[in-house]
Protein backbone atom coordinates (compact mmCIF):
# COMPACT_ATOMS: atom_id res chain seq x y z
CA UNK A 1 0.00 0.00 0.00
CA UNK A 2 2.93 2.65 0.35
CA UNK A 3 3.35 2.76 -3.44
CA UNK A 4 0.00 5.12 -3.35
CA UNK A 5 1.29 8.08 -1.99
CA UNK A 6 4.44 8.34 -4.15
CA UNK A 7 2.29 7.56 -7.03
CA UNK A 8 0.11 9.99 -6.21
CA UNK A 9 3.00 12.63 -5.81
CA UNK A 10 4.44 11.40 -9.48
CA UNK A 11 1.33 11.94 -11.04
CA UNK A 12 0.22 15.18 -9.72
CA UNK A 13 3.74 16.48 -11.60
CA UNK A 14 2.56 16.06 -15.40
CA UNK A 15 1.43 19.40 -16.36
CA UNK A 16 4.95 20.00 -15.30
CA UNK A 17 6.37 16.91 -17.29
CA UNK A 18 4.63 18.51 -20.55
CA UNK A 19 7.16 19.76 -22.96
CA UNK A 20 4.80 23.54 -23.63
CA UNK A 21 5.39 23.44 -27.43
CA UNK A 22 3.01 20.45 -27.63
CA UNK A 23 -0.27 22.16 -25.90
CA UNK A 24 -1.02 22.84 -28.98
CA UNK A 25 -1.72 19.49 -30.32
CA UNK A 26 -4.92 18.98 -31.00
CA UNK A 27 -5.12 15.22 -29.80
CA UNK A 28 -3.85 16.31 -26.62
CA UNK A 29 -5.59 16.20 -23.13
CA UNK A 30 -5.34 19.67 -21.60
CA UNK A 31 -1.85 19.91 -23.70
CA UNK A 32 -0.41 16.82 -23.19
CA UNK A 33 -0.49 14.37 -25.63
CA UNK A 34 -2.35 10.97 -26.09
CA UNK A 35 -0.61 7.78 -25.62
CA UNK A 36 -1.61 5.70 -28.79
CA UNK A 37 -2.33 2.24 -28.07
CA UNK A 38 -3.56 2.25 -31.83
CA UNK A 39 -1.82 2.79 -34.68
CA UNK A 40 -1.49 6.65 -35.82
CA UNK A 41 -3.63 7.06 -39.30
CA UNK A 42 -1.41 9.75 -41.02
CA UNK A 43 1.73 7.94 -41.81
CA UNK A 44 3.44 10.77 -43.46
CA UNK A 45 6.00 12.14 -40.55
CA UNK A 46 6.62 8.33 -38.82
CA UNK A 47 9.31 6.20 -40.43
CA UNK A 48 9.01 2.59 -42.33
CA UNK A 49 10.68 1.23 -38.92
CA UNK A 50 7.67 2.75 -36.79
CA UNK A 51 5.12 1.23 -39.54
CA UNK A 52 6.40 -2.36 -39.53
CA UNK A 53 6.06 -1.85 -35.65
CA UNK A 54 2.02 -1.52 -36.65
CA UNK A 55 2.34 -4.32 -38.82
CA UNK A 56 4.02 -6.45 -35.88
CA UNK A 57 1.41 -5.21 -33.58
CA UNK A 58 -1.10 -6.33 -35.85
CA UNK A 59 -0.17 -9.79 -36.81
CA UNK A 60 0.39 -10.51 -33.37
CA UNK A 61 -3.13 -9.48 -32.46
CA UNK A 62 -4.40 -12.01 -34.41
CA UNK A 63 -2.02 -14.46 -33.05
CA UNK A 64 -4.03 -13.23 -29.96
CA UNK A 65 -7.18 -13.67 -31.40
CA UNK A 66 -6.40 -17.35 -32.53
CA UNK A 67 -4.58 -18.36 -29.78
CA UNK A 68 -5.07 -16.48 -26.92
CA UNK A 69 -2.89 -13.81 -24.77
CA UNK A 70 1.03 -15.34 -24.31
CA UNK A 71 2.75 -12.36 -23.07
CA UNK A 72 6.26 -14.75 -22.98
CA UNK A 73 5.68 -15.71 -26.56
CA UNK A 74 4.67 -12.52 -27.94
CA UNK A 75 7.89 -11.19 -26.75
CA UNK A 76 9.88 -13.64 -27.96
CA UNK A 77 7.71 -12.97 -31.56
CA UNK A 78 8.58 -9.51 -31.50
CA UNK A 79 12.23 -9.61 -30.15
CA UNK A 80 12.96 -11.54 -33.35
CA UNK A 81 11.06 -8.91 -35.72
CA UNK A 82 12.98 -6.22 -33.97
CA UNK A 83 16.29 -8.17 -33.81
CA UNK A 84 15.90 -8.90 -37.81
CA UNK A 85 15.50 -5.15 -38.79
CA UNK A 86 18.35 -4.06 -36.74
CA UNK A 87 20.29 -6.48 -38.37
CA UNK A 88 19.18 -5.67 -41.94
CA UNK A 89 19.35 -1.95 -40.93
CA UNK A 90 22.98 -2.42 -39.77
CA UNK A 91 24.29 -3.49 -42.67
CA UNK A 92 24.13 0.12 -43.86
CA UNK A 93 25.27 1.75 -41.05
CA UNK A 94 29.18 3.02 -41.34
CA UNK A 95 29.83 1.87 -37.73
CA UNK A 96 26.91 -0.56 -36.23
CA UNK A 97 27.43 -4.38 -36.51
CA UNK A 98 24.77 -7.06 -37.25
CA UNK A 99 23.82 -9.60 -33.70
CA UNK A 100 24.25 -12.69 -36.10
CA UNK A 101 26.69 -11.61 -38.86
CA UNK A 102 28.55 -8.68 -37.45
CA UNK A 103 30.28 -6.53 -39.97
CA UNK A 104 29.47 -9.22 -42.84
CA UNK A 105 26.95 -7.73 -44.75
CA UNK A 106 28.44 -3.81 -44.18
CA UNK A 107 27.49 -2.35 -47.48
CA UNK A 108 30.21 0.25 -49.00
CA UNK A 109 29.41 3.71 -48.48
CA UNK A 110 27.18 4.91 -51.75
CA UNK A 111 24.54 2.13 -51.29
CA UNK A 112 23.73 3.57 -47.78
CA UNK A 113 20.50 5.36 -49.06
CA UNK A 114 17.32 5.42 -47.05
CA UNK A 115 15.59 3.65 -49.74
CA UNK A 116 18.33 0.92 -49.79
CA UNK A 117 17.48 0.61 -45.70
CA UNK A 118 13.72 0.75 -46.45
CA UNK A 119 13.73 -2.25 -48.73
CA UNK A 120 16.37 -4.12 -46.53
CA UNK A 121 14.10 -3.71 -43.38
CA UNK A 122 10.88 -4.70 -45.30
CA UNK A 123 12.39 -7.84 -46.36
CA UNK A 124 13.01 -8.54 -43.29
CA UNK A 125 10.47 -7.86 -41.92
CA UNK A 126 8.67 -9.83 -43.93
CA UNK A 127 10.63 -12.63 -43.12
CA UNK A 128 11.20 -12.64 -39.43
CA UNK A 129 6.92 -11.83 -39.37
CA UNK A 130 6.15 -15.00 -41.41
CA UNK A 131 8.36 -17.24 -39.35
CA UNK A 132 6.68 -16.45 -36.15
CA UNK A 133 3.11 -15.62 -37.38
CA UNK A 134 2.64 -18.36 -40.22
CA UNK A 135 -1.14 -17.79 -40.29
CA UNK A 136 -0.69 -14.15 -41.09
CA UNK A 137 1.09 -14.93 -44.33
CA UNK A 138 -1.63 -13.52 -46.51
CA UNK A 139 -1.75 -10.06 -44.57
CA UNK A 140 1.61 -9.56 -44.97
CA UNK A 141 2.32 -10.45 -48.22
CA UNK A 142 -0.27 -7.66 -48.43
CA UNK A 143 1.47 -4.93 -46.20
CA UNK A 144 4.34 -5.91 -48.35
CA UNK A 145 2.74 -5.22 -51.60
CA UNK A 146 1.27 -2.24 -49.83
CA UNK A 147 4.32 -0.65 -48.79
CA UNK A 148 5.80 -1.13 -52.38
CA UNK A 149 7.71 -4.20 -52.23
CA UNK A 150 7.75 -7.85 -53.94
CA UNK A 151 6.81 -10.21 -50.85
CA UNK A 152 8.07 -13.19 -53.11
CA UNK A 153 12.03 -14.37 -52.72
CA UNK A 154 13.06 -14.14 -56.85
CA UNK A 155 14.17 -17.27 -58.30
CA UNK A 156 17.68 -15.86 -58.86
CA UNK A 157 17.98 -13.05 -56.38
CA UNK A 158 20.80 -10.49 -56.40
CA UNK A 159 23.22 -11.30 -54.06
CA UNK A 160 23.52 -7.26 -52.62
CA UNK A 161 20.28 -6.41 -53.59
CA UNK A 162 18.59 -4.64 -50.39
CA UNK A 163 15.92 -7.22 -50.59
CA UNK A 164 18.38 -9.75 -50.23
CA UNK A 165 20.66 -8.13 -47.30
CA UNK A 166 17.68 -7.88 -45.57
CA UNK A 167 16.38 -11.81 -46.20
CA UNK A 168 19.62 -12.93 -45.05
CA UNK A 169 19.37 -11.10 -42.20
CA UNK A 170 16.56 -12.14 -40.99
CA UNK A 171 17.38 -15.63 -42.13
CA UNK A 172 20.39 -15.80 -39.39
CA UNK A 173 18.02 -14.54 -36.87
CA UNK A 174 15.33 -17.12 -37.42
CA UNK A 175 18.55 -19.75 -37.62
CA UNK A 176 19.69 -18.82 -34.78
CA UNK A 177 16.34 -18.79 -32.84
CA UNK A 178 14.64 -22.04 -33.98
CA UNK A 179 16.07 -24.52 -31.20
CA UNK A 180 16.63 -21.50 -28.95
CA UNK A 181 14.43 -23.65 -26.41
CA UNK A 182 10.99 -21.93 -26.53
CA UNK A 183 9.96 -24.92 -28.58
CA UNK A 184 8.26 -22.70 -31.34
CA UNK A 185 7.68 -26.41 -33.70
CA UNK A 186 6.96 -28.55 -30.73
CA UNK A 187 9.69 -30.90 -31.65
CA UNK A 188 11.29 -30.62 -28.27
CA UNK A 189 11.69 -33.93 -26.48
CA UNK A 190 9.20 -34.58 -23.71
CA UNK A 191 6.74 -32.35 -25.71
CA UNK A 192 3.46 -33.06 -26.68
CA UNK A 193 4.12 -31.79 -29.98
CA UNK A 194 2.15 -28.94 -29.76
CA UNK A 195 3.76 -25.11 -30.45
CA UNK A 196 5.42 -24.11 -27.24
CA UNK A 197 4.29 -26.83 -25.72
CA UNK A 198 5.97 -27.61 -22.17
CA UNK A 199 8.67 -30.22 -22.41
CA UNK A 200 9.96 -30.18 -18.40
CA UNK A 201 7.33 -31.88 -17.14
CA UNK A 202 5.39 -29.39 -14.72
CA UNK A 203 2.95 -30.37 -12.35
CA UNK A 204 0.70 -28.13 -10.31
CA UNK A 205 0.56 -28.78 -6.40
CA UNK A 206 -2.81 -27.87 -6.09
CA UNK A 207 -6.31 -28.53 -8.20
CA UNK A 208 -8.60 -26.16 -9.35
CA UNK A 209 -10.82 -26.52 -6.60
CA UNK A 210 -8.73 -27.53 -3.20
CA UNK A 211 -5.69 -25.92 -1.83
CA UNK A 212 -3.18 -27.99 -0.61
CA UNK A 213 -0.16 -25.76 -0.02
CA UNK A 214 -1.54 -22.06 -0.26
CA UNK A 215 2.10 -21.27 -0.95
CA UNK A 216 2.43 -22.72 -4.45
CA UNK A 217 0.38 -21.53 -7.31
CA UNK A 218 -3.42 -22.62 -8.12
CA UNK A 219 -4.80 -23.42 -11.73
CA UNK A 220 -8.06 -21.51 -12.10
CA UNK A 221 -11.25 -22.25 -14.05
CA UNK A 222 -12.71 -19.38 -16.08
CA UNK A 223 -15.90 -18.97 -17.36
CA UNK A 224 -15.97 -17.94 -21.51
CA UNK A 225 -18.41 -15.58 -22.60
CA UNK A 226 -20.49 -18.74 -23.91
CA UNK A 227 -20.90 -20.51 -20.57
CA UNK A 228 -18.40 -23.20 -20.70
CA UNK A 229 -15.48 -23.43 -18.50
CA UNK A 230 -11.89 -23.65 -18.91
CA UNK A 231 -8.82 -24.29 -16.39
CA UNK A 232 -5.78 -22.94 -18.14
CA UNK A 233 -1.87 -24.39 -17.01
CA UNK A 234 0.99 -22.89 -16.29
CA UNK A 235 1.76 -20.34 -19.51
CA UNK A 236 4.96 -21.94 -21.24
CA UNK A 237 6.25 -22.93 -17.43
CA UNK A 238 9.71 -23.72 -19.76
CA UNK A 239 10.63 -20.72 -20.52
CA UNK A 240 13.44 -20.36 -18.53
CA UNK A 241 15.34 -22.52 -20.74
CA UNK A 242 14.57 -19.85 -23.59
CA UNK A 243 18.10 -17.98 -24.51
CA UNK A 244 18.16 -14.60 -23.99
CA UNK A 245 19.43 -12.16 -26.10
CA UNK A 246 21.53 -10.15 -23.85
CA UNK A 247 21.38 -11.96 -20.28
CA UNK A 248 23.89 -14.80 -19.16
CA UNK A 249 21.50 -16.30 -18.27
CA UNK A 250 17.96 -16.89 -17.24
CA UNK A 251 18.87 -17.39 -13.26
CA UNK A 252 21.35 -14.15 -13.94
CA UNK A 253 19.26 -12.17 -11.65
CA UNK A 254 16.97 -14.43 -9.91
CA UNK A 255 15.65 -12.32 -6.73
CA UNK A 256 15.54 -13.86 -2.72
CA UNK A 257 12.54 -16.14 -2.36
CA UNK A 258 8.96 -14.01 -1.26
CA UNK A 259 6.92 -14.70 2.47
CA UNK A 260 5.62 -17.81 2.77
CA UNK A 261 2.88 -19.24 5.10
CA UNK A 262 6.16 -21.10 6.47
CA UNK A 263 8.78 -18.75 6.32
CA UNK A 264 7.46 -15.23 7.33
CA UNK A 265 3.63 -15.57 8.12
CA UNK A 266 2.45 -12.32 9.53
CA UNK A 267 4.59 -10.40 6.39
CA UNK A 268 2.78 -12.80 4.29
CA UNK A 269 -0.81 -11.91 5.38
CA UNK A 270 -0.10 -8.18 5.49
CA UNK A 271 0.66 -8.72 1.83
CA UNK A 272 -2.27 -10.14 1.11
CA UNK A 273 -4.66 -7.70 3.38
CA UNK A 274 -3.16 -4.89 1.17
CA UNK A 275 -4.74 -6.50 -2.18
CA UNK A 276 -8.27 -7.14 -0.49
CA UNK A 277 -8.24 -3.22 1.14
CA UNK A 278 -7.42 -2.48 -2.71
CA UNK A 279 -10.06 -4.49 -4.03
CA UNK A 280 -12.89 -3.37 -1.76
CA UNK A 281 -11.78 0.65 -2.12
CA UNK A 282 -10.76 0.97 -6.14
CA UNK A 283 -12.43 3.97 -7.01
CA UNK A 284 -13.36 5.13 -10.94
CA UNK A 285 -9.25 5.95 -11.24
CA UNK A 286 -7.94 3.38 -9.62
CA UNK A 287 -10.10 1.19 -12.08
CA UNK A 288 -9.08 3.05 -15.32
CA UNK A 289 -5.04 2.13 -14.33
CA UNK A 290 -5.87 -1.89 -13.88
CA UNK A 291 -7.52 -1.59 -17.48
CA UNK A 292 -4.91 0.31 -19.24
CA UNK A 293 -2.26 -1.54 -17.99
CA UNK A 294 -3.98 -5.49 -18.25
CA UNK A 295 -2.99 -4.12 -22.07
CA UNK A 296 -6.96 -4.86 -23.62
CA UNK A 297 -8.36 -5.18 -25.62
CA UNK A 298 -6.50 -7.40 -28.50
CA UNK A 299 -3.40 -7.67 -25.82
CA UNK A 300 -0.17 -8.03 -27.42
CA UNK A 301 1.63 -8.10 -23.98
CA UNK A 302 3.90 -6.20 -22.30
CA UNK A 303 5.94 -6.26 -25.51
CA UNK A 304 3.61 -4.90 -27.57
CA UNK A 305 2.46 -2.22 -24.62
CA UNK A 306 5.98 -0.71 -24.24
CA UNK A 307 6.90 -0.56 -27.77
CA UNK A 308 3.55 1.65 -28.50
CA UNK A 309 5.05 3.62 -25.65
CA UNK A 310 8.32 3.78 -27.95
CA UNK A 311 6.38 5.11 -31.02
CA UNK A 312 5.07 7.87 -28.49
CA UNK A 313 8.73 8.83 -28.37
CA UNK A 314 9.09 8.47 -31.87
CA UNK A 315 6.45 11.12 -32.52
CA UNK A 316 7.86 13.31 -29.96
CA UNK A 317 11.28 13.28 -30.63
CA UNK A 318 10.77 13.14 -34.81
CA UNK A 319 12.61 10.05 -35.19
CA UNK A 320 14.43 9.12 -38.87
CA UNK A 321 14.84 5.33 -39.52
CA UNK A 322 17.65 4.97 -37.65
CA UNK A 323 16.83 5.81 -34.41
CA UNK A 324 13.68 4.08 -34.68
CA UNK A 325 15.15 0.74 -35.65
CA UNK A 326 17.76 0.90 -32.70
CA UNK A 327 14.84 2.00 -30.24
CA UNK A 328 12.32 -0.73 -30.76
CA UNK A 329 15.77 -2.99 -30.90
CA UNK A 330 16.46 -2.03 -27.29
CA UNK A 331 12.76 -2.29 -26.18
CA UNK A 332 12.04 -5.33 -27.47
CA UNK A 333 14.73 -7.43 -26.10
CA UNK A 334 14.87 -5.77 -23.22
CA UNK A 335 11.07 -7.02 -22.74
CA UNK A 336 12.15 -10.70 -24.02
CA UNK A 337 14.85 -11.24 -21.38
CA UNK A 338 12.97 -9.60 -18.57
CA UNK A 339 10.22 -12.32 -19.39
CA UNK A 340 12.80 -14.92 -19.07
CA UNK A 341 14.51 -13.83 -16.25
CA UNK A 342 10.73 -13.55 -14.82
CA UNK A 343 9.90 -16.63 -15.47
CA UNK A 344 12.94 -18.68 -13.84
CA UNK A 345 11.88 -16.68 -11.04
CA UNK A 346 8.37 -18.27 -11.23
CA UNK A 347 9.23 -21.57 -11.82
CA UNK A 348 11.57 -21.63 -9.14
CA UNK A 349 9.35 -20.42 -6.39
CA UNK A 350 6.03 -21.55 -8.01
CA UNK A 351 4.50 -19.28 -5.69
CA UNK A 352 0.57 -18.55 -5.06
CA UNK A 353 -1.25 -15.36 -5.83
CA UNK A 354 -4.15 -13.55 -4.00
CA UNK A 355 -6.55 -16.08 -5.66
CA UNK A 356 -5.32 -18.51 -3.47
CA UNK A 357 -4.09 -16.63 -0.55
CA UNK A 358 -7.10 -14.71 0.28
CA UNK A 359 -9.45 -17.32 -0.09
CA UNK A 360 -6.54 -19.51 2.37
CA UNK A 361 -6.70 -16.81 4.73
CA UNK A 362 -10.49 -15.86 5.02
CA UNK A 363 -12.25 -18.79 4.67
CA UNK A 364 -15.72 -19.02 5.86
CA UNK A 365 -15.20 -15.62 7.27
CA UNK A 366 -17.46 -12.28 6.32
CA UNK A 367 -15.12 -9.80 4.21
CA UNK A 368 -16.27 -7.26 1.70
CA UNK A 369 -14.92 -7.48 -2.19
CA UNK A 370 -15.23 -6.28 -5.81
CA UNK A 371 -19.51 -7.44 -6.21
CA UNK A 372 -18.17 -8.43 -9.82
CA UNK A 373 -19.96 -7.16 -13.38
CA UNK A 374 -22.40 -4.98 -11.90
CA UNK A 375 -20.05 -3.21 -10.03
CA UNK A 376 -19.75 -2.07 -6.01
CA UNK A 377 -19.05 -3.88 -3.59
CA UNK A 378 -20.89 -7.01 -1.15
CA UNK A 379 -19.69 -8.64 1.67
CA UNK A 380 -18.85 -12.29 0.87
CA UNK A 381 -17.43 -15.20 2.54
CA UNK A 382 -13.45 -15.05 2.23
CA UNK A 383 -13.56 -17.94 -0.47
CA UNK A 384 -15.72 -16.15 -2.81
CA UNK A 385 -14.02 -13.31 -3.28
CA UNK A 386 -12.74 -12.30 -6.58
CA UNK A 387 -10.31 -9.70 -8.30
CA UNK A 388 -11.24 -6.69 -10.31
CA UNK A 389 -11.10 -9.10 -13.37
CA UNK A 390 -13.75 -10.70 -15.93
CA UNK A 391 -14.90 -14.22 -15.00
CA UNK A 392 -13.26 -15.13 -18.77
CA UNK A 393 -9.83 -14.03 -17.13
CA UNK A 394 -9.59 -14.09 -13.68
CA UNK A 395 -5.89 -14.31 -13.13
CA UNK A 396 -3.09 -14.64 -15.37
CA UNK A 397 -2.60 -18.49 -15.81
CA UNK A 398 1.29 -18.70 -13.55
CA UNK A 399 2.69 -18.17 -10.27
CA UNK A 400 2.78 -14.78 -8.56
CA UNK A 401 6.15 -13.64 -7.77
CA UNK A 402 7.41 -11.78 -9.60
CA UNK A 403 4.56 -10.02 -11.72
CA UNK A 404 5.77 -10.19 -15.60
CA UNK A 405 4.12 -6.71 -15.63
CA UNK A 406 5.95 -5.06 -13.30
CA UNK A 407 9.68 -6.89 -14.33
CA UNK A 408 9.12 -6.02 -17.81
CA UNK A 409 7.90 -2.32 -17.41
CA UNK A 410 10.31 -1.38 -14.65
CA UNK A 411 12.94 -2.96 -17.94
CA UNK A 412 11.53 -1.18 -20.67
CA UNK A 413 11.06 2.29 -18.92
CA UNK A 414 14.89 1.79 -17.99
CA UNK A 415 15.68 1.17 -21.24
CA UNK A 416 14.02 4.20 -22.61
CA UNK A 417 15.17 6.61 -19.81
CA UNK A 418 19.19 5.21 -21.04
CA UNK A 419 18.10 5.59 -24.80
CA UNK A 420 16.39 9.26 -24.76
CA UNK A 421 18.87 10.60 -22.12
CA UNK A 422 16.00 11.63 -19.60
CA UNK A 423 12.99 10.08 -17.20
CA UNK A 424 10.67 12.39 -18.98
CA UNK A 425 7.96 10.59 -21.05
CA UNK A 426 4.99 13.54 -20.71
CA UNK A 427 2.20 11.96 -22.20
CA UNK A 428 -1.27 11.21 -20.98
CA UNK A 429 -3.99 8.38 -21.05
CA UNK A 430 -7.41 9.30 -21.24
CA UNK A 431 -10.38 5.97 -21.14
CA UNK A 432 -13.62 4.70 -19.63
CA UNK A 433 -13.18 3.49 -16.51
CA UNK A 434 -14.49 0.05 -15.89
CA UNK A 435 -15.21 -0.48 -19.82
CA UNK A 436 -13.35 -4.14 -19.76
CA UNK A 437 -14.27 -4.88 -16.41
CA UNK A 438 -17.93 -3.83 -15.66
CA UNK A 439 -21.57 -3.61 -17.36
CA UNK A 440 -21.38 -0.23 -17.76
CA UNK A 441 -18.09 1.96 -18.45
CA UNK A 442 -17.75 5.29 -16.97
CA UNK A 443 -16.89 8.68 -17.21
CA UNK A 444 -13.13 9.37 -19.32
CA UNK A 445 -10.36 9.39 -17.18
CA UNK A 446 -7.42 10.78 -17.43
CA UNK A 447 -4.23 8.87 -16.61
CA UNK A 448 -1.03 11.53 -16.41
CA UNK A 449 2.17 9.54 -17.68
CA UNK A 450 4.99 12.36 -16.65
CA UNK A 451 8.01 10.03 -17.00
CA UNK A 452 8.98 6.65 -17.20
CA UNK A 453 9.68 5.74 -13.76
CA UNK A 454 6.25 6.26 -13.28
CA UNK A 455 4.62 4.98 -16.02
CA UNK A 456 6.55 1.70 -14.91
CA UNK A 457 5.32 2.08 -11.25
CA UNK A 458 1.68 2.43 -12.07
CA UNK A 459 1.83 -0.63 -14.27
CA UNK A 460 2.94 -2.07 -11.46
CA UNK A 461 0.68 -1.00 -8.55
CA UNK A 462 -1.64 -1.61 -11.33
CA UNK A 463 -0.94 -5.29 -10.43
CA UNK A 464 -2.17 -5.47 -6.97
CA UNK A 465 -5.15 -2.89 -7.48
CA UNK A 466 -6.61 -5.55 -9.75
CA UNK A 467 -6.58 -8.42 -7.19
CA UNK A 468 -3.58 -10.08 -9.30
CA UNK A 469 -0.24 -9.93 -6.89
CA UNK A 470 0.56 -9.09 -3.66
CA UNK A 471 2.64 -6.16 -3.41
CA UNK A 472 6.15 -7.56 -3.34
CA UNK A 473 5.20 -9.54 -6.79
CA UNK A 474 5.59 -6.35 -8.20
CA UNK A 475 7.68 -4.22 -6.21
CA UNK A 476 10.55 -6.91 -6.26
CA UNK A 477 9.55 -6.93 -10.07
CA UNK A 478 10.01 -3.50 -10.57
CA UNK A 479 13.61 -4.00 -9.06
CA UNK A 480 15.19 -6.81 -11.35
CA UNK A 481 13.55 -5.10 -14.40
CA UNK A 482 15.08 -1.89 -13.68
CA UNK A 483 18.93 -3.84 -12.90
CA UNK A 484 17.99 -5.90 -16.43
CA UNK A 485 18.14 -2.79 -18.39
CA UNK A 486 20.70 -1.18 -16.74
CA UNK A 487 22.88 -4.22 -17.28
CA UNK A 488 22.15 -4.68 -20.81
CA UNK A 489 22.16 -1.26 -22.47
CA UNK A 490 25.56 -1.27 -22.79
CA UNK A 491 25.70 -4.12 -24.83
CA UNK A 492 22.95 -2.71 -27.04
CA UNK A 493 25.12 0.15 -27.41
CA UNK A 494 27.87 -2.06 -28.74
CA UNK A 495 25.87 -3.25 -31.27
CA UNK A 496 25.33 0.23 -32.25
CA UNK A 497 29.42 1.44 -32.13
CA UNK A 498 30.59 -1.38 -33.91
CA UNK A 499 32.50 -2.99 -30.84
CA UNK A 500 30.04 -5.78 -29.79
CA UNK A 501 31.01 -9.40 -30.67
CA UNK A 502 28.87 -12.13 -32.31
CA UNK A 503 27.30 -14.58 -29.14
CA UNK A 504 27.97 -17.89 -29.65
CA UNK A 505 25.28 -20.30 -30.59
Amino acid sequence: MTLIRPLALLLSLAALAAPPSQAADPDADEGRPLHKFLPVADKSSVSLAYQWLDICEEAAARDVDRSGARPTILSRQMAIWATAVYDAWAAYDATAVGTRLGNSLRQPAAARSKANKEAAISAASHRALLFVYPDSKAFLDAEMVRLGFNPNTPTTPSADSPAEIGRRAADAVIDYRRRDGSNQDGSEAGSNGQPYSDYTFYQPINPPDRIIDPDRWQPITFTKPDGSSITPGFLTPHWYRVKPFALESSAQFRPPPPPKTTTAPDELRKQTDAVLTYNRQLDHRQKAIVEFMRDGPRSTGQSGHWLRFAQDVSRRDHHDLDKDVQLYFCVANAAFDAFISCWETKRVYDSSRPWTLIHHFYKDQPITGWAGPNGGTREMKGQDWHPYSPPSFVTPPFPGYTSGHATVSGACAKIMELFTGSDTYGFAERRRHCELTEKIPGDLITLDLPTWSSTAEMAALSRALGGYHIPIDNDVGLKVGREIAVWSFPRYKAYFNGSASVRPE
